[in-house]
């Protein structure tokens, strides 16, 4: 804490009479009264009752600046850190209370010009030398000035402490919100929203951007929350569909490679994130100059290819089981009847003339092609459960390096 030298000036109260302070403290009351209607009538922020919380507060810190300052004429060398901490934790109750600097010093103000009228009536009525009033109102523009730094440093040192709880609030619920259940129960996030000042959504989608470095959303930070993944950042976006956020995030990554996943109730958005990493994934494993020529990408319309890649092992197996009938074939023979059997299941009448409608093929060349599928599969191609398998090992095929 710095040294009462550096609170108060000592010169002026070194400069009036000892028994200036007794005068001032027989008359107390009244001047805290006439400094507390000024400061209500004048100062939005404190038109509250005397019996209210706010009310209380203020006539306390007034008679306790009024006590103080005949203190200071009474003996300007006594302690005062008793009384800086009080206006330092004066301070941090505005803030806490939802106030402003700007009131709390307005604050001040009122009440020095209220003291050091009602100071000056006691010096002439005491028929004490007239200098003493210009030392007097030096005295009281001092001593409100030192009083007002001590508040707003309270003020200033509670907003700091609250926006560092702020961001370890929001740090802890995007990691809440980006981990995956462990088949716990889980925890509500309300509480964690609250304390992070972030209204919790009724949807969220997750941006990756790809090694975004410093990045940022102009007049969007407070409604974003981040995090970052390996290199890359994440956005959880609140609202995708309605807030417009989308757009803007757009704009920020133009020149950066980003994906959204999609929409998904807050607690999922572990879900989206998953997805929009492993649209990344696939972007990155396509070979040059067939990806997307977009930077900015959605993956709504890639999630059945999405899901087949995260069971991928799985879909091999299958993969493996159905379409091993062609492992004999010579390789075109063998992509001519996968192409088929696509567009076969892919068919509504399962006719030659659909199939050859599909494949751009003269309808007899599907014949051909259909008898040949008949003779490796059989009775299974009207097997709903084989048909299913079928095309999840067909899109398997079709998203691996090279396939068709």
């Amino acid at each position: 804490m710095p040294s009462q030298a550096e609170m108060f000036s000592r010169q002026p109260w070194h400069e009036l009479p000892p028994a200036l302070a007794a005068l001032i403290r027989s008359r107390a009351e009244s001047i805290v009264t006439d400094m507390a209607r000024a400061i209500r009538d004048e100062v939005r922020a404190y038109r509250r009752s005397l019996d209210s919380a706010v009310g209380r507060d203020l006539t306390e810190s007034i008679r306790r600046a009024v006590r103080q300052f005949a203190e200071l004429i009474e003996d300007p060398d006594s302690p005062q850190d008793h009384h800086i901490l009080h206006f330092r934790h004066l301070g941090r109750v505005e803030f806490l209370n939802g106030r402003t600097t700007d009131g709390l010093q307005a604050a001040f103000r009122v009440g020095a010009r209220v003291g050091s009228r009602r100071y000056a009536e006691i010096v002439q009525e005491a028929s004490l030398p007239p200098e003493t009033v210009l030392t007097l109102h030096e005295a009281v523009l001092v001593h409100i000035n030192a009083l007002s730094n001590e508040a707003v440093k309270g003020f200033l040192a509670a907003q700091l402490r609250s926006e560092g709880e702020v961001k370890r609030a929001r740090r802890t619920l995007v990691e809440r919100l980006l981990e995956p259940p462990r088949g716990q129960e889980r925890a509500p996030l309300e509480p964690l929203a609250e304390r992070a000042r972030w209204a919790l959504p009724g949807a969220v989608a997750c941006v990756v951007v790809r090694s975004a470095g410093i990045f940022s959303v102009p007049g969007a930070d407070g409604e974003l929350l981040s995090g970052n993944r390996g290199g890359d950042l994440v956005l959880i976006v609140p609202e995708p569909g309605t807030s417009g956020l989308i757009e803007r995030v757009r704009g920020a990554a133009r020149g950066r490679v980003a994906v959204v996943g999609p929409a998904v109730p807050a607690p999922e958005a572990w879900l989206s994130l998953q997805c929009a990493r492993l649209a990344l994934e696939r972007r990155a494993e396509l070979p040059t100059g067939s990806g997307d020529d977009e930077a900015f990408l959605h993956v709504d319309d890639e999630l059945a290819e999405l899901h087949l890649l995260r069971g991928a092992p799985i879909g091999q197996l299958i993969r493996r089981r159905v379409l091993g009938v062609f492992a004999d074939l010579p390789p075109g023979r063998a992509d001519r009847l996968a192409e088929t059997l696509d567009a076969l299941l892919m068919s509504w009448g399962r006719t030659a003339p659909e199939v050859a409608q599909a494949l751009g093929i003269h309808p007899q060349t599907a014949r051909k092609r259909l008898r040949q599928l008949e003779t490796l599969f059989g009775d299974r191609l009207a097997d709903p459960r084989f048909r299913f398998e079928a095309l999840l090992a067909l899109r398997t095929h079709a998203l691996r390096p090279g396939g068709g």
